[in-house]
């Protein structure tokens, strides 16, 4: 066993290859059972974009022993709620029990991983659930058809090109034997670690785990090709049109982060903690830079304006200026006083109150979300993920803490030039007339 030395973190991996995690917390008599899979999105191919997240409705869809629906009806009647997602990098399956539940939810959930089954009916009922659910949150939604274009642009090699929920020709092709292979294929002890916090003692934990998952069979992880994503040696731009009532701009940037594997040099580390800390300062607070400068400054350009920035995955990451332009200014003005703003920090910098303030309303942040055993259980296991040690997030805040003003100024001078740029415009067009939004259908999962 293993403890961290700074917080109460037990870990241990079983004979099979799965990874046990435990983050006891005491504070209610509750316990969060969470199942990761490194698998997600960006381990598909081409043809079967959008199996991890159909596979991940299927897993509730029936067992050896359970009948479709009836995991989830099994953990309401224990007085708990349930659910899963999926991602780019990832798969989780999570529930939510009084802790003196576990074992009957660490029962269902070690049955459905290693014995998910399903006629071929159920998978045909599920993917047209799916696909409504594309339509809904995608098809529907401009932002979010934006940004899927702009993915698919701004990487070539790397897999985040891909949208998580898969395109429709896909989802129209994919076949019940896809999501079969795709679990086959991933769903093994050995890519998978089983995240427990809350009111729960570790060693009991181990033992049911051991009793539970310990006995699946397991296999061997395919080996992943790197699919390194090439320098970008330009900008590129995307005129993107769709039913909207308002104009919208996004810039990505590509920039270092703090995990990437072993080629992360420390430079790197460094300047992603800084590229975090730049965001905060555009767009960290309320008032902050580009809401004082571009909302409420007296040349108002913009609606809304944000930044934000990916500082860890097992892809690459990028940084994101956006915003909707006022009445009367075009995404071009946007376009260019959400650049004059990074600009203005690369020349003069930050104050050193500025950078304190920051600096604190992000660490405040990050400490005040642990307050939820899910939060806790969903960053431990996101670094097991990323192949990080557990202790990764005291990691961060201790070194977040150190990033000088200096650094902050380096990075907005280094990473916004041209040629790591993608632009996407969304241009409106007319609504039909009468038109409204769709309404989820009831019982759409997520």
């Amino acid at each position: 066993m293993a403890w961290a030395s700074s917080a109460p973190i037990f870990t241990r991996q079983l004979a099979n290859g799965l990874t046990v995690i435990v983050k006891p917390d005491r504070r209610a008599p509750t316990a969060v059972h969470m199942l990761l899979v490194r698998v997600g999105s960006m381990d598909e191919v081409d043809g079967t974009s959008g199996v991890a997240h159909v596979l991940e409705h299927m897993m509730f869809k029936g067992s050896d022993t359970l009948k479709a629906g009836e995991f989830s009806r099994r953990v309401a009647a224990l007085g708990g709620r349930e659910n899963a997602f999926t991602g780019r990098d990832m798969t989780g399956y999570f529930q939510q029990i009084p802790s003196e539940r576990l074992s009957d939810v660490m029962a269902l959930e070690a049955d459905r991983f290693a014995h998910n089954r399903w006629p071929d009916e159920e998978f045909k009922k599920e993917i047209e659930v799916v696909k409504e659910e594309r339509r809904l949150r995608t098809e529907d939604n401009p932002h979010s058809r934006l940004y899927e274009q702009l993915n698919a642009i701004s990487f070539i090699a790397s897999p985040y090109r891909r949208p998580v929920v898969g395109w429709m020709s896909d989802l129209d092709a994919m076949t019940p034997d896809d999501a079969r292979a795709f679990y086959r294929r991933w769903y093994t002890p050995q890519n998978a670690a089983l995240v427990v916090a809350g009111d729960v003692e570790p060693e009991a934990v181990m033992a049911l785990a051991q009793r539970t998952y310990g006995a699946i069979e397991t296999k061997a992880v395919p080996t992943r090709k790197p699919q390194t994503e090439p320098p970008q040696a330009g900008p590129r731009r995307l005129d993107f049109k769709a039913p909207a009532d308002q104009a919208y701009l996004t810039l990505a940037f590509k920039v270092p982060q703090w995990g990437g594997g072993a080629g992360t040099s420390e430079a790197d580390r460094r300047d992603a903690l800084a590229l975090t800390v730049l965001a905060a300062v555009l767009d960290g607070y309320s008032g902050a830079r580009l809401d004082r400068a571009l909302v409420r400054g007296a040349d108002r350009v913009a609606d809304s304006a944000g930044a934000s920035v990916g500082l860890m995955g097992r892809g690459p990451q990028q940084f994101y200026l956006d915003g909707v332009p006022a009445p009367g200014k075009t995404t071009a003005q946007l376009e260019a006083a959400l650049r004059e703003q990074v600009a203005k920090i690369s020349r003069d910098g930050v104050g050193e109150a500025e950078l304190a303030r920051v600096k604190t309303q992000w660490v405040a942040r990050e400490v005040y979300k642990l307050d939820s055993v899910m939060a806790q259980a969903r960053e431990i296991g996101g670094y097991w993920i990323q192949g990080l040690p557990l202790d990764t997030g005291e990691q961060v805040l201790a070194a977040l803490r150190t990033v000088t003003a200096a650094e902050v100024q380096a990075v907005a001078g280094k990473y916004f030039g041209d040629d790591q740029l993608t632009v996407a415009t969304l241009i409106p067009q007319p609504r039909k007339a009468g038109e409204t939004p769709r309404k989820p259908p009831p019982g759409m999962r997520h």
